[in-house]
């Protein structure tokens, strides 16, 4: 099943499971607000992003109302800290397959190609 990451209250985030939803592809949502995500998890999505700068929504403002010295974490705890501290950081949603794939963030074109296989089985 697929788990999708993300605030309960975020437009993309509704987007998306409107999207699965209509396509019928079975998952759960997570806000990760109420339900902080373990240190470990969060490094996986880091490294799936392509690193902890991948995963964060910088153009957010949480990001910008940040003091400068928390904005240059130099140590993938000091990032698990402050994903932890503010979860609300990070890009989302973030989609996790079965097989641990990890993505981030929605479109409509983008969730075609992710769940193909899926859209295909149910089309059969």
């Amino acid at each position: 099943m697929t788990t999708l990451y993300g605030l309960s209250n975020c437009d993309t985030c509704k987007k998306a499971r409107n999207w699965l939803q209509r396509f019928g592809v079975e998952h759960t949502f997570v806000d990760y607000r109420d339900n902080r995500q373990a240190a470990a998890t969060l490094a996986d999505w880091a490294k799936q992003a392509g690193g902890w700068d991948a995963l964060i929504n910088k153009s957010s403002t949480t990001w910008r109302q940040l003091p400068p010295n928390r904005k240059t974490p130099g140590s993938d705890a000091e990032w698990q800290l402050l994903l932890k501290e503010y979860p609300q950081l990070i890009r989302r949603p973030v989609v996790v397959t079965d097989d641990g794939v990890v993505t981030q963030g929605f479109t409509d074109n983008g969730f075609k190609a992710r769940f193909a296989n899926a859209l295909q089985e149910r089309a059969k």
